[in-house]
């Protein structure tokens, strides 16, 4: 997917299977993915980078991913906003839209989902 070829990815999840997986999936794509595995060691990589997608799990260790795109916007305001969770409800969706998240996404998913999520949110039909 030529498209997020040379983005610059940060993936926050306390999941090692799919920082993992996600890990091989973006750096086939030739991204720059940074994995960590809680929001505040997220908050801290924004101080020192930018990032152009973030993809945050909504239930982590300490801060949950809803209160870190909160706390992120305030340092990397530009970044396409993608939420990933097992715990999805219209409510929880409908929220994170509005605060400004662009995308929301039920676990399990692939790399497909992910892949057809950018494709919308980038606006490219490649």
């Amino acid at each position: 997917m030529k498209l997020i070829k040379n983005l610059r990815i940060l993936l926050i999840d306390d999941d090692e299977w799919i920082r993992d997986s996600m890990s091989m999936y973006f750096e086939d794509e030739g991204c720059y993915l940074q994995t960590l595995r809680s929001a505040e060691d997220a908050l801290e990589a924004l101080i020192n980078e930018s990032f152009d997608i973030i993809i945050a799990d909504y239930k982590l260790p300490g801060i949950d991913g809803m209160e870190f795109f909160k706390k992120a916007d305030e340092l990397n305001s530009e970044a396409v906003k993608i939420l990933i969770t097992a715990y999805g409800s219209k409510e929880l969706f409908a929220k994170a839209l509005n605060m400004g998240i662009h995308d929301c996404i039920e676990k399990p998913f692939t790399s497909e989902t992910i892949e057809d999520s950018l494709k919308r949110l980038l606006n490219v039909d490649r």
